[in-house]
């Protein structure tokens, strides 16, 4: 082809609903700059319009990510992906990869909306502070292929004159006090030496910031630099926003920023009690002191040299090789007498050598009475590698408050100790079960479980035969741990029947590392008349009925009977006796189970089917074909209806995974939509707003 612009669209094009937002996006590499479009088709087929991307700020023969999002303007029902780019020669190639087009992808748990995260659409999100100018810039970038909620357009803000410079977003979404919210986006600063920062604020009923935490890039160099602030939202706070700036900047300075999020700050550990900038170092050493000895304490720099988690980690150095003790601030521990505590602390000897690293807890009552401290569990922290060290205590009695204390011996002069990912947490059983008789489950708490690690989870139950729990990933067979917690709904446990789970763990290679068992549970049915009809990938429809009559199984065979002449008996060829076939008799009792039955029939997917034991049923998957529904009596009021369920024995479904809501919380929805009437006219149901299945 000639030298110009070179556009390219899909072939199909995919419906869309007028007024809603949509995101496409693209890798791409070539030698000139490229942009993306959507472009949106009324129901002939007639072009409406086409929302263009910005085209980026260079080329790149490297993998690049390009982006844009808009509203499906009126009359729109259908939507194409526009690639382009212009070349200047003839016989030259652009690339394109991973196109998407579809609902924004925002990250989950985030207060501020993809609108203010992400800058595909516009700046309206945002505002400036002090000194500067807003615009969007889409520089040339590379993402890993999966980090779907970044590249594309970015937010610039431009230094105005020489001096401090910030902005800040419009949104102000509310927040619970009491809780710890974290703050992040990647900043690129205009050079390495630039104090960029990002800050989370908080405000009150009236608008009045009453709180905030600055927390300021150590830059190694220009690139994109993720950097995190959190804090406690006060006791009177009702909102909270997110600013970023440049400190003692010069005039057309610009910083960019990319995935604005604000969420509720994670735990290293289920149930500890540090707060996450204690505990990881993000935005500075966040209370920690020196009690004693000559040990100075710095949050290492810069920006990834040294970390665990996040980005940095906290520096202890010691000039001597002495003894010295460092100590973080109290924290809330609740009417902790009696209970057995653990702290925890990532250690990594960073220069010369820690022969001795004590690990202890400190307690204190209401009143911040120092109630002593715990003896502590020594370790040598070799060099190389990060060490877990763990300590374990009881807390005296009136102790309501706790801090972390590490006593650490220097082994040589100017030593360096890396402490990151610190924890400090009531210690509680790491395997427990809770039969949950009303919702026909047992519910399974797996506690300290190595994240990355790989995990089987197992029902065992008399006969000693094993029996692969079901999860949101399908049945949890060497599946990757992800948190330290883990809860799991076993809706397929069998009723009245002494079980126990039996947990595998295998390190990241696959290697066996560890094993646990739980008590043994029992799951009861009170009611022998009753039933439970469960859909195994969707257990949000399991449902009791009555039963009416069991069925009367056939056992079919597939034969053929061949007589011979002259032959008193036949020859019959004979087949595998299949399954058990018959049919079910059912009532439901109010309108309400009707129609949960017949929602839950409605899928054809494969049910389980379990009955109180001693009647001489096994619990059964089985597929149910044409369904009779009838009245009982002549009364057109009457609730109660009479079922027929032609049921076929069939095996248990293995690659069903459990559907739920992959993560999004009641935070996700308050964020994407304004009111309850906008949610109505999105979801059909409540368990599409659950599965997040969108009309249109």
């Amino acid at each position: 082809m000639a030298a110009g612009e070179m556009q390219v669209r899909t072939v199909s094009s995919y419906p869309v609903t007028a007024g809603t937002v949509y995101h496409a996006f693209s890798d791409t590499a070539g030698v000139v700059a490229e942009r993306i479009g959507i472009r949106w088709l009324n129901a002939s087929g007639t072009e409406i319009s086409i929302t263009w991307s910005l085209t980026t700020a260079g080329a790149s023969a490297g993998w690049h990510r390009v982006s844009v999002a808009g509203v499906a303007p009126v009359g729109a029902t259908q939507a194409q992906v526009l690639l382009s780019s212009t070349e200047v020669g003839a016989a030259v190639s652009h690339f394109w990869e991973n196109v998407y087009l579809g609902l924004p992808i925002r990250t989950q748990g985030n207060l501020l909306p993809f609108g203010t995260e992400s800058f595909e659409i516009d700046t309206s999100g945002w505002g400036v502070a002090a000194n500067a100018t807003i615009s969007r810039q889409v520089p040339v970038m590379s993402w890993a292929v999966d980090a779907y909620t970044a590249g594309g357009h970015t937010l610039a803000m431009t230094v105005t004159a020489n001096g401090n410079a910030s902005v800040l977003a419009v949104d102000r979404p509310t927040v619970t006090p009491g809780v710890e919210y974290m703050a992040y986006a990647y900043l690129q600063p205009p050079t390495s030496g630039s104090t960029a920062w990002i800050e989370l604020r908080f405000y009150d009923a009236s608008g009045t910031q009453i709180a905030a935490q600055k927390s300021t890039l150590a830059a190694p160099g220009t690139g994109m630099y993720r950097q995190r602030a959190s804090l406690i939202a006060p006791s009177n706070a009702a909102t909270c926003s997110v600013a970023a700036g440049l400190d003692s900047a010069t005039a057309g300075q610009v910083l960019r920023l990319e995935t604005v999020v604000v969420v509720v700050a994670p735990e290293f550990a289920a149930g500890s009690i540090l707060t996450y900038g204690a505990s990881s170092f993000e935005q500075g050493v966040s209370g920690w002191t020196t009690a004693s000895g000559v040990a100075t304490l710095a949050r290492t720099t810069p920006w990834g040299d040294t970390y665990f988690e996040g980005s940095y980690s906290l520096a202890v150095t010691s000039t001597t090789a002495t003894t010295s003790t460092i100590r973080s601030g109290r924290f809330p521990a609740g009417a902790a007498a009696g209970l057995n505590f653990r702290a925890q602390v990532l250690a990594h000897t960073g220069a010369g050598s820690w022969p001795t690293v004590t690990v202890k807890i400190r307690w204190y009552d209401a009143s911040n009475t120092d109630l002593g401290v715990s003896t502590g569990t020594s370790y040598a922290v070799p060099s190389g590698s990060w060490y877990v060290l763990p300590s374990d205590a009881v807390a005296p009695a009136n102790a309501t408050q706790a801090a972390m204390e590490l006593v650490v011996i220097a082994g040589a002069t100017n030593s360096v100790l890396h402490l990151d990912l610190l924890s400090l947490w009531q210690v509680l059983p790491q395997t427990a079960v809770n039969p949950v008789d009303d919702g026909g489950y047992v519910e399974l708490t797996l506690r300290e479980l190595p994240l990355d690690f790989l995990i089987s989870v197992y029902r065992i139950t008399p006969d000693g035969a094993r029996s692969l729990v079901r999860g949101g990933s399908g049945l949890i067979d060497r599946q990757k741990v992800t948190s330290d917690l883990m809860v799991i709904q076993d809706h397929e446990a069998p009723l009245g029947v002494l079980l126990y789970y039996y947990v595998e763990i295998y390190n990241a290679s696959g290697g066996f590392a560890s094993s646990r068992s739980s008590v043994g549970t029992m799951l009861t049915l009170a009611d022998i008349n009753e039933c439970w009809l469960k859909d195994p990938g969707n257990p949000q429809r399991n449902l009791k009925v009555v039963v009416q009559a069991a069925p009367d199984w056939d056992q079919p065979v597939q034969q053929s009977v061949q007589r011979i002449r002259g032959r008193r008996n036949a020859v019959v060829l004979s087949g595998v006796r299949g399954g058990l076939e018959g049919e079910l008799a059912v009532s439901t009792r109010s309108d309400e189970e009707r129609l949960a039955l017949r929602l839950l029939l409605g899928s054809g997917n494969i049910l389980l089917w379990q009955a109180s034991p001693g009647l001489g049923v096994d619990d059964m998957y089985v597929a149910v074909g044409g369904v009779k529904e009838g009245r009982v009596g002549r009364l057109a009021q009457e609730p109660w209806r009479t079922w027929t369920l032609p049921m076929t024995a069939v095996d248990m479904p293995v690659t069903t995974a459990v559907n739920g809501s992959a993560g999004r919380t009641w935070q996700d929805v308050v964020t994407e939509f304004d009111t309850c009437a906008d949610v109505l006219v999105v979801y059909g149901t409540c368990e599409d707003l659950l599965l997040d299945r969108r009309t249109g």
